[in-house]
C-alpha cells in the first residue's frame, strides 16, 4: 500500500532527488504561468495603445524583458531553494574560475545587445513602423522597423527581405530615419528653351519665381534635364507640403516664367 504522506514528504523535500526534480517541475510551471500572464498583459496593452494611437515599441520591448526577468527570477529562486545546487554552484565557481570568465566574455555581446535595446527604447531614435536607411554588410539598405527585440532589431525591405541587426550595432551606427522627414509633394516645372537662349538667365528667372512663391516648402535647384537640336529643357525642382496645392503652384510658376521670358526675349519651343 502506498504511503501518500511519506511520498508527499519525499517530493517536497529538497534533500532527495525526487524532491529536487519535483520542485524543478513546479518552478518551471510557475515560470511558464508568469510568462504567459505577462504576454497576455502586453497584448492587452498593445490593443489599447493601437486604439489610442500610442507607440507600441516600448510596450513590446518591456513585455519581452519582463518575461525574461520572470524566468531568471524562477531559476534563481529554484537554485537558492535547493541546498545541493547551492553548494554545487559554490564549488563549481571556486574550482572552475576560468570557465566562468569564458562564459562572461561570451555573454558580453548578448548583454551589450540587451542594454543597447533598452537604450533604443528609452531614447527612441526610431520606433516600430519607421522607415530607416542603414548600413549593412551588403551595403546601404532601406526598410521599415518590424520589431525591436531583446537582442536584435528587425527591418523589412520593400521586396519583403528581413534585415536582422544586433541592437548594439543599431545603437552605435548612424542611420537615417526617413519617417521623421515632413511629407512633401513634388511639383517640378519644366520649360523648353529655344536653341541659343541664355540658360543662366533662364535658370535665374525660375529660381526667383520659386523663392517668391509662398506655398513652396523646398527648392532643390534648377537643372538641365535634356538637350535637343531644337533647344534645352530646364527643370525647376521644387516641392510643397500640401499635394492639393501642386497643380496651382505649377500653373503659377509656368505663367510667371512665360511672362518673364517674353520680357527678356527668351524664346520657348
Amino acid at each position: 500500500m502506498i504511503n501518500w504522506s511519506q511520498t508527499f514528504k519525499t517530493l517536497m523535500s529538497t534533500e532527495t532527488v525526487p524532491g529536487v526534480l519535483f520542485m524543478g517541475v513546479l518552478f518551471t510551471f510557475a515560470a511558464w504561468l508568469g510568462g504567459r500572464a505577462v504576454r497576455l498583459a502586453v497584448h492587452r496593452l498593445l490593443d489599447r495603445s493601437q486604439e489610442d494611437g500610442a507607440d507600441p515599441t516600448g510596450i513590446r520591448f518591456l513585455g519581452q524583458l519582463s518575461r525574461l526577468m520572470v524566468y531568471i527570477f524562477a531559476a534563481v529562486c529554484y537554485a537558492r531553494g535547493i541546498p545541493a545546487l547551492e553548494k554545487f554552484g559554490e564549488v563549481f565557481l571556486t574550482s572552475v574560475g576560468v570557465v566562468s570568465i569564458v562564459v562572461g566574455l561570451a555573454a558580453q555581446s548578448t548583454l551589450g545587445n540587451l542594454i543597447s535595446g533598452i537604450s533604443l527604447v528609452l531614447y527612441r531614435p526610431f520606433k516600430i513602423g519607421d522607415r530607416l536607411k542603414v548600413s549593412v554588410p551588403t551595403g546601404t539598405e532601406t526598410g521599415v522597423v518590424e520589431s525591436i527585440d531583446l537582442g536584435y532589431t528587425v527591418l523589412r525591405t520593400m521586396d519583403n527581405r528581413r534585415i536582422i541587426i544586433p541592437n548594439n550595432s543599431m545603437a552605435s551606427q548612424p542611420c537615417i530615419n526617413l519617417s521623421l522627414l515632413p511629407p512633401r509633394s513634388s511639383c517640378d516645372v519644366s520649360v523648353y528653351l529655344a536653341s541659343g537662349a541664355d540658360l543662366e538667365q533662364g535658370s535665374g528667372i525660375l529660381l526667383e519665381l520659386a523663392k517668391a512663391h509662398k506655398k513652396l516648402a523646398q527648392i532643390d535647384g534648377c537643372r538641365i534635364t535634356r538637350v535637343t537640336a531644337k533647344g534645352t529643357i530646364l527643370t525647376l525642382a521644387v516641392s510643397c507640403e500640401n499635394p492639393d496645392d501642386a497643380p496651382a503652384i505649377k500653373s503659377d510658376l509656368l505663367r510667371g516664367a512665360t511672362a518673364r521670358f517674353d520680357t527678356v526675349g527668351i524664346k520657348l519651343v
